[in-house]
């Protein structure tokens, strides 16, 4: 398991993780979602001792990294696919990795076959497109087998076919009882992969929920209800509100129901006797329920007033933020 306590991480006078806690735990796979600049790569970064906290803890395992005995085979980490000398082949690269940490050579055969980089082992990483180098860096997070593995970014610059790939790599993973934690931007295919979500923005939580609790819980969730029978349609109305739920009127025969879940609506129809031509439930998706999460907390951005001026719109104090802190 993975237990983030308060932590706090500061690059000079910027702010990069503010009092952030919280717990990654086995068996699911758990996305980190937030702004550029709203600490995600920093927080895993301590994680692995890449930075060093200003305040708090980061462990794994009840550990901090430096205490791990043997952290290759206990932790896997993908944080910069482009990490890898360009003159060294993606086989060499992978040997010298296991060498170090007395892994055989049969693994990295194993691992290369599983990210499907067989054919390519002898050609230099330097060759590599971002795709491959997402591979090989894959392949070297699952070196050791590690029980714990941290992804940033895992699908950039994957097709179709690879991010469906590492789609189902991720679960299986999580599915064989691994903590997994990986950081993306691709809302839609986090929709599909996450169990669990930690979405952050500037260095602070803003939310800690499973996929199901955190998109069920934006207020854009609605039931229409559309009737021609418009006395039983008022009444229904009536009930509604008196259960103390958000009713629209949006036409004379059409309502806008929140706060309540569509089986409860059918119920009180037929319990009225009402003839429904339509009822049905408009769910948000992760997308939306993550913009409005995350609104006021994007440090780069499209200003949307004509009369602010044209060009991005930029927070003073993520402009002195080193290249860790971007994420």
């Amino acid at each position: 398991m993975i237990a983030i306590r308060n932590l706090t991480k500061r690059y000079g006078s910027v702010t990069a993780v503010d009092d952030l806690s919280f717990d990654v735990v086995a068996g699911r796979v758990t996305g980190f979602l937030g702004p550029n600049g709203a600490g995600k790569s920093t927080t895993m970064r301590v994680l692995i001792g890449l930075d060093h906290a200003t305040r708090g803890t980061a462990l794994i395992g009840g550990r901090a990294y430096r205490e791990l005995r043997a952290p290759v085979r206990q932790v896997g980490a993908l944080l910069d696919a482009r990490a890898v000398h360009p003159g060294r082949s993606a086989r060499a690269h992978l040997v010298a990795m296991a060498h170090s940490s007395r892994i055989t050579r049969k693994r990295v055969d194993e691992v290369l076959g599983l990210v499907g980089l067989s054919d390519v082992a002898g050609r230099r990483a330097g060759t590599f497109s971002l795709g491959m180098s997402q591979r090989l860096g894959i392949a070297g997070a699952l070196l050791g087998d590690p029980e714990v593995l941290l992804f940033d970014e895992p699908v950039n610059g994957l097709d179709p076919d690879g991010i469906r790939w590492i789609r189902d790599l991720l679960r299986s993973l999580a599915a064989e009882g691994r903590t997994v934690l990986v950081s993306s931007h691709l809302m839609s295919e986090m929709q599909l992969t996450a169990d669990r979500l930690i979405i952050v923005g500037r260095g602070r939580l803003l939310a800690d929920a499973s996929m199901d609790e955190l998109i069920d819980g934006n207020s854009r969730n609605a039931i229409t209800v559309r009737s021609p029978d418009r006395p039983r349609l008022d009444q229904l109305r009536l009930d509604l509100v008196a259960a103390e739920h958000q009713v629209a009127e949006i036409t004379a025969e059409e309502l806008r129901v929140v706060g309540t879940d569509i089986e409860q609506v059918a119920d009180r129809a037929f319990e009225l006797g009402l003839r429904v031509h339509e009822l049905s439930h408009q769910r948000s998706s992760l997308e939306q329920t993550y913009m409005d999460l995350t609104t006021g907390s994007v440090e780069y951005g499209v200003r949307d007033d004509p009369e602010a001026g044209e060009g991005p719109a930029t927070s003073s104090p993520a402009m002195g933020a080193p290249a860790t802190a971007d994420r």
